[in-house]
């Protein structure tokens, strides 16, 4: 059987989510952002990309492994 590698994201917060709507401050959470500056790897999910399309003007996002 051949193992499938896992595409990953790396997020990068680069907005305050001061004066944002409530949920988009509960979204960069549930990225495990919520500071400027803070960067998390996560798995390329639908999820993940769904998440990322509601606060794509606060987060830098990259291609990872």
């Amino acid at each position: 059987m051949v193992a499938k590698v896992k595409k990953t994201l790396v997020l990068t917060q680069i907005g305050s989510p001061i004066r944002r709507e409530a949920k988009q401050r509960a979204t960069l959470c549930g990225l495990g952002l919520n500071k400027m500056g803070r960067t998390r790897e996560l798995e390329d999910t639908p999820e993940v990309r769904g998440m990322i399309k509601k606060v794509q003007h606060m987060v830098k996002v990259e291609e990872g492994n």
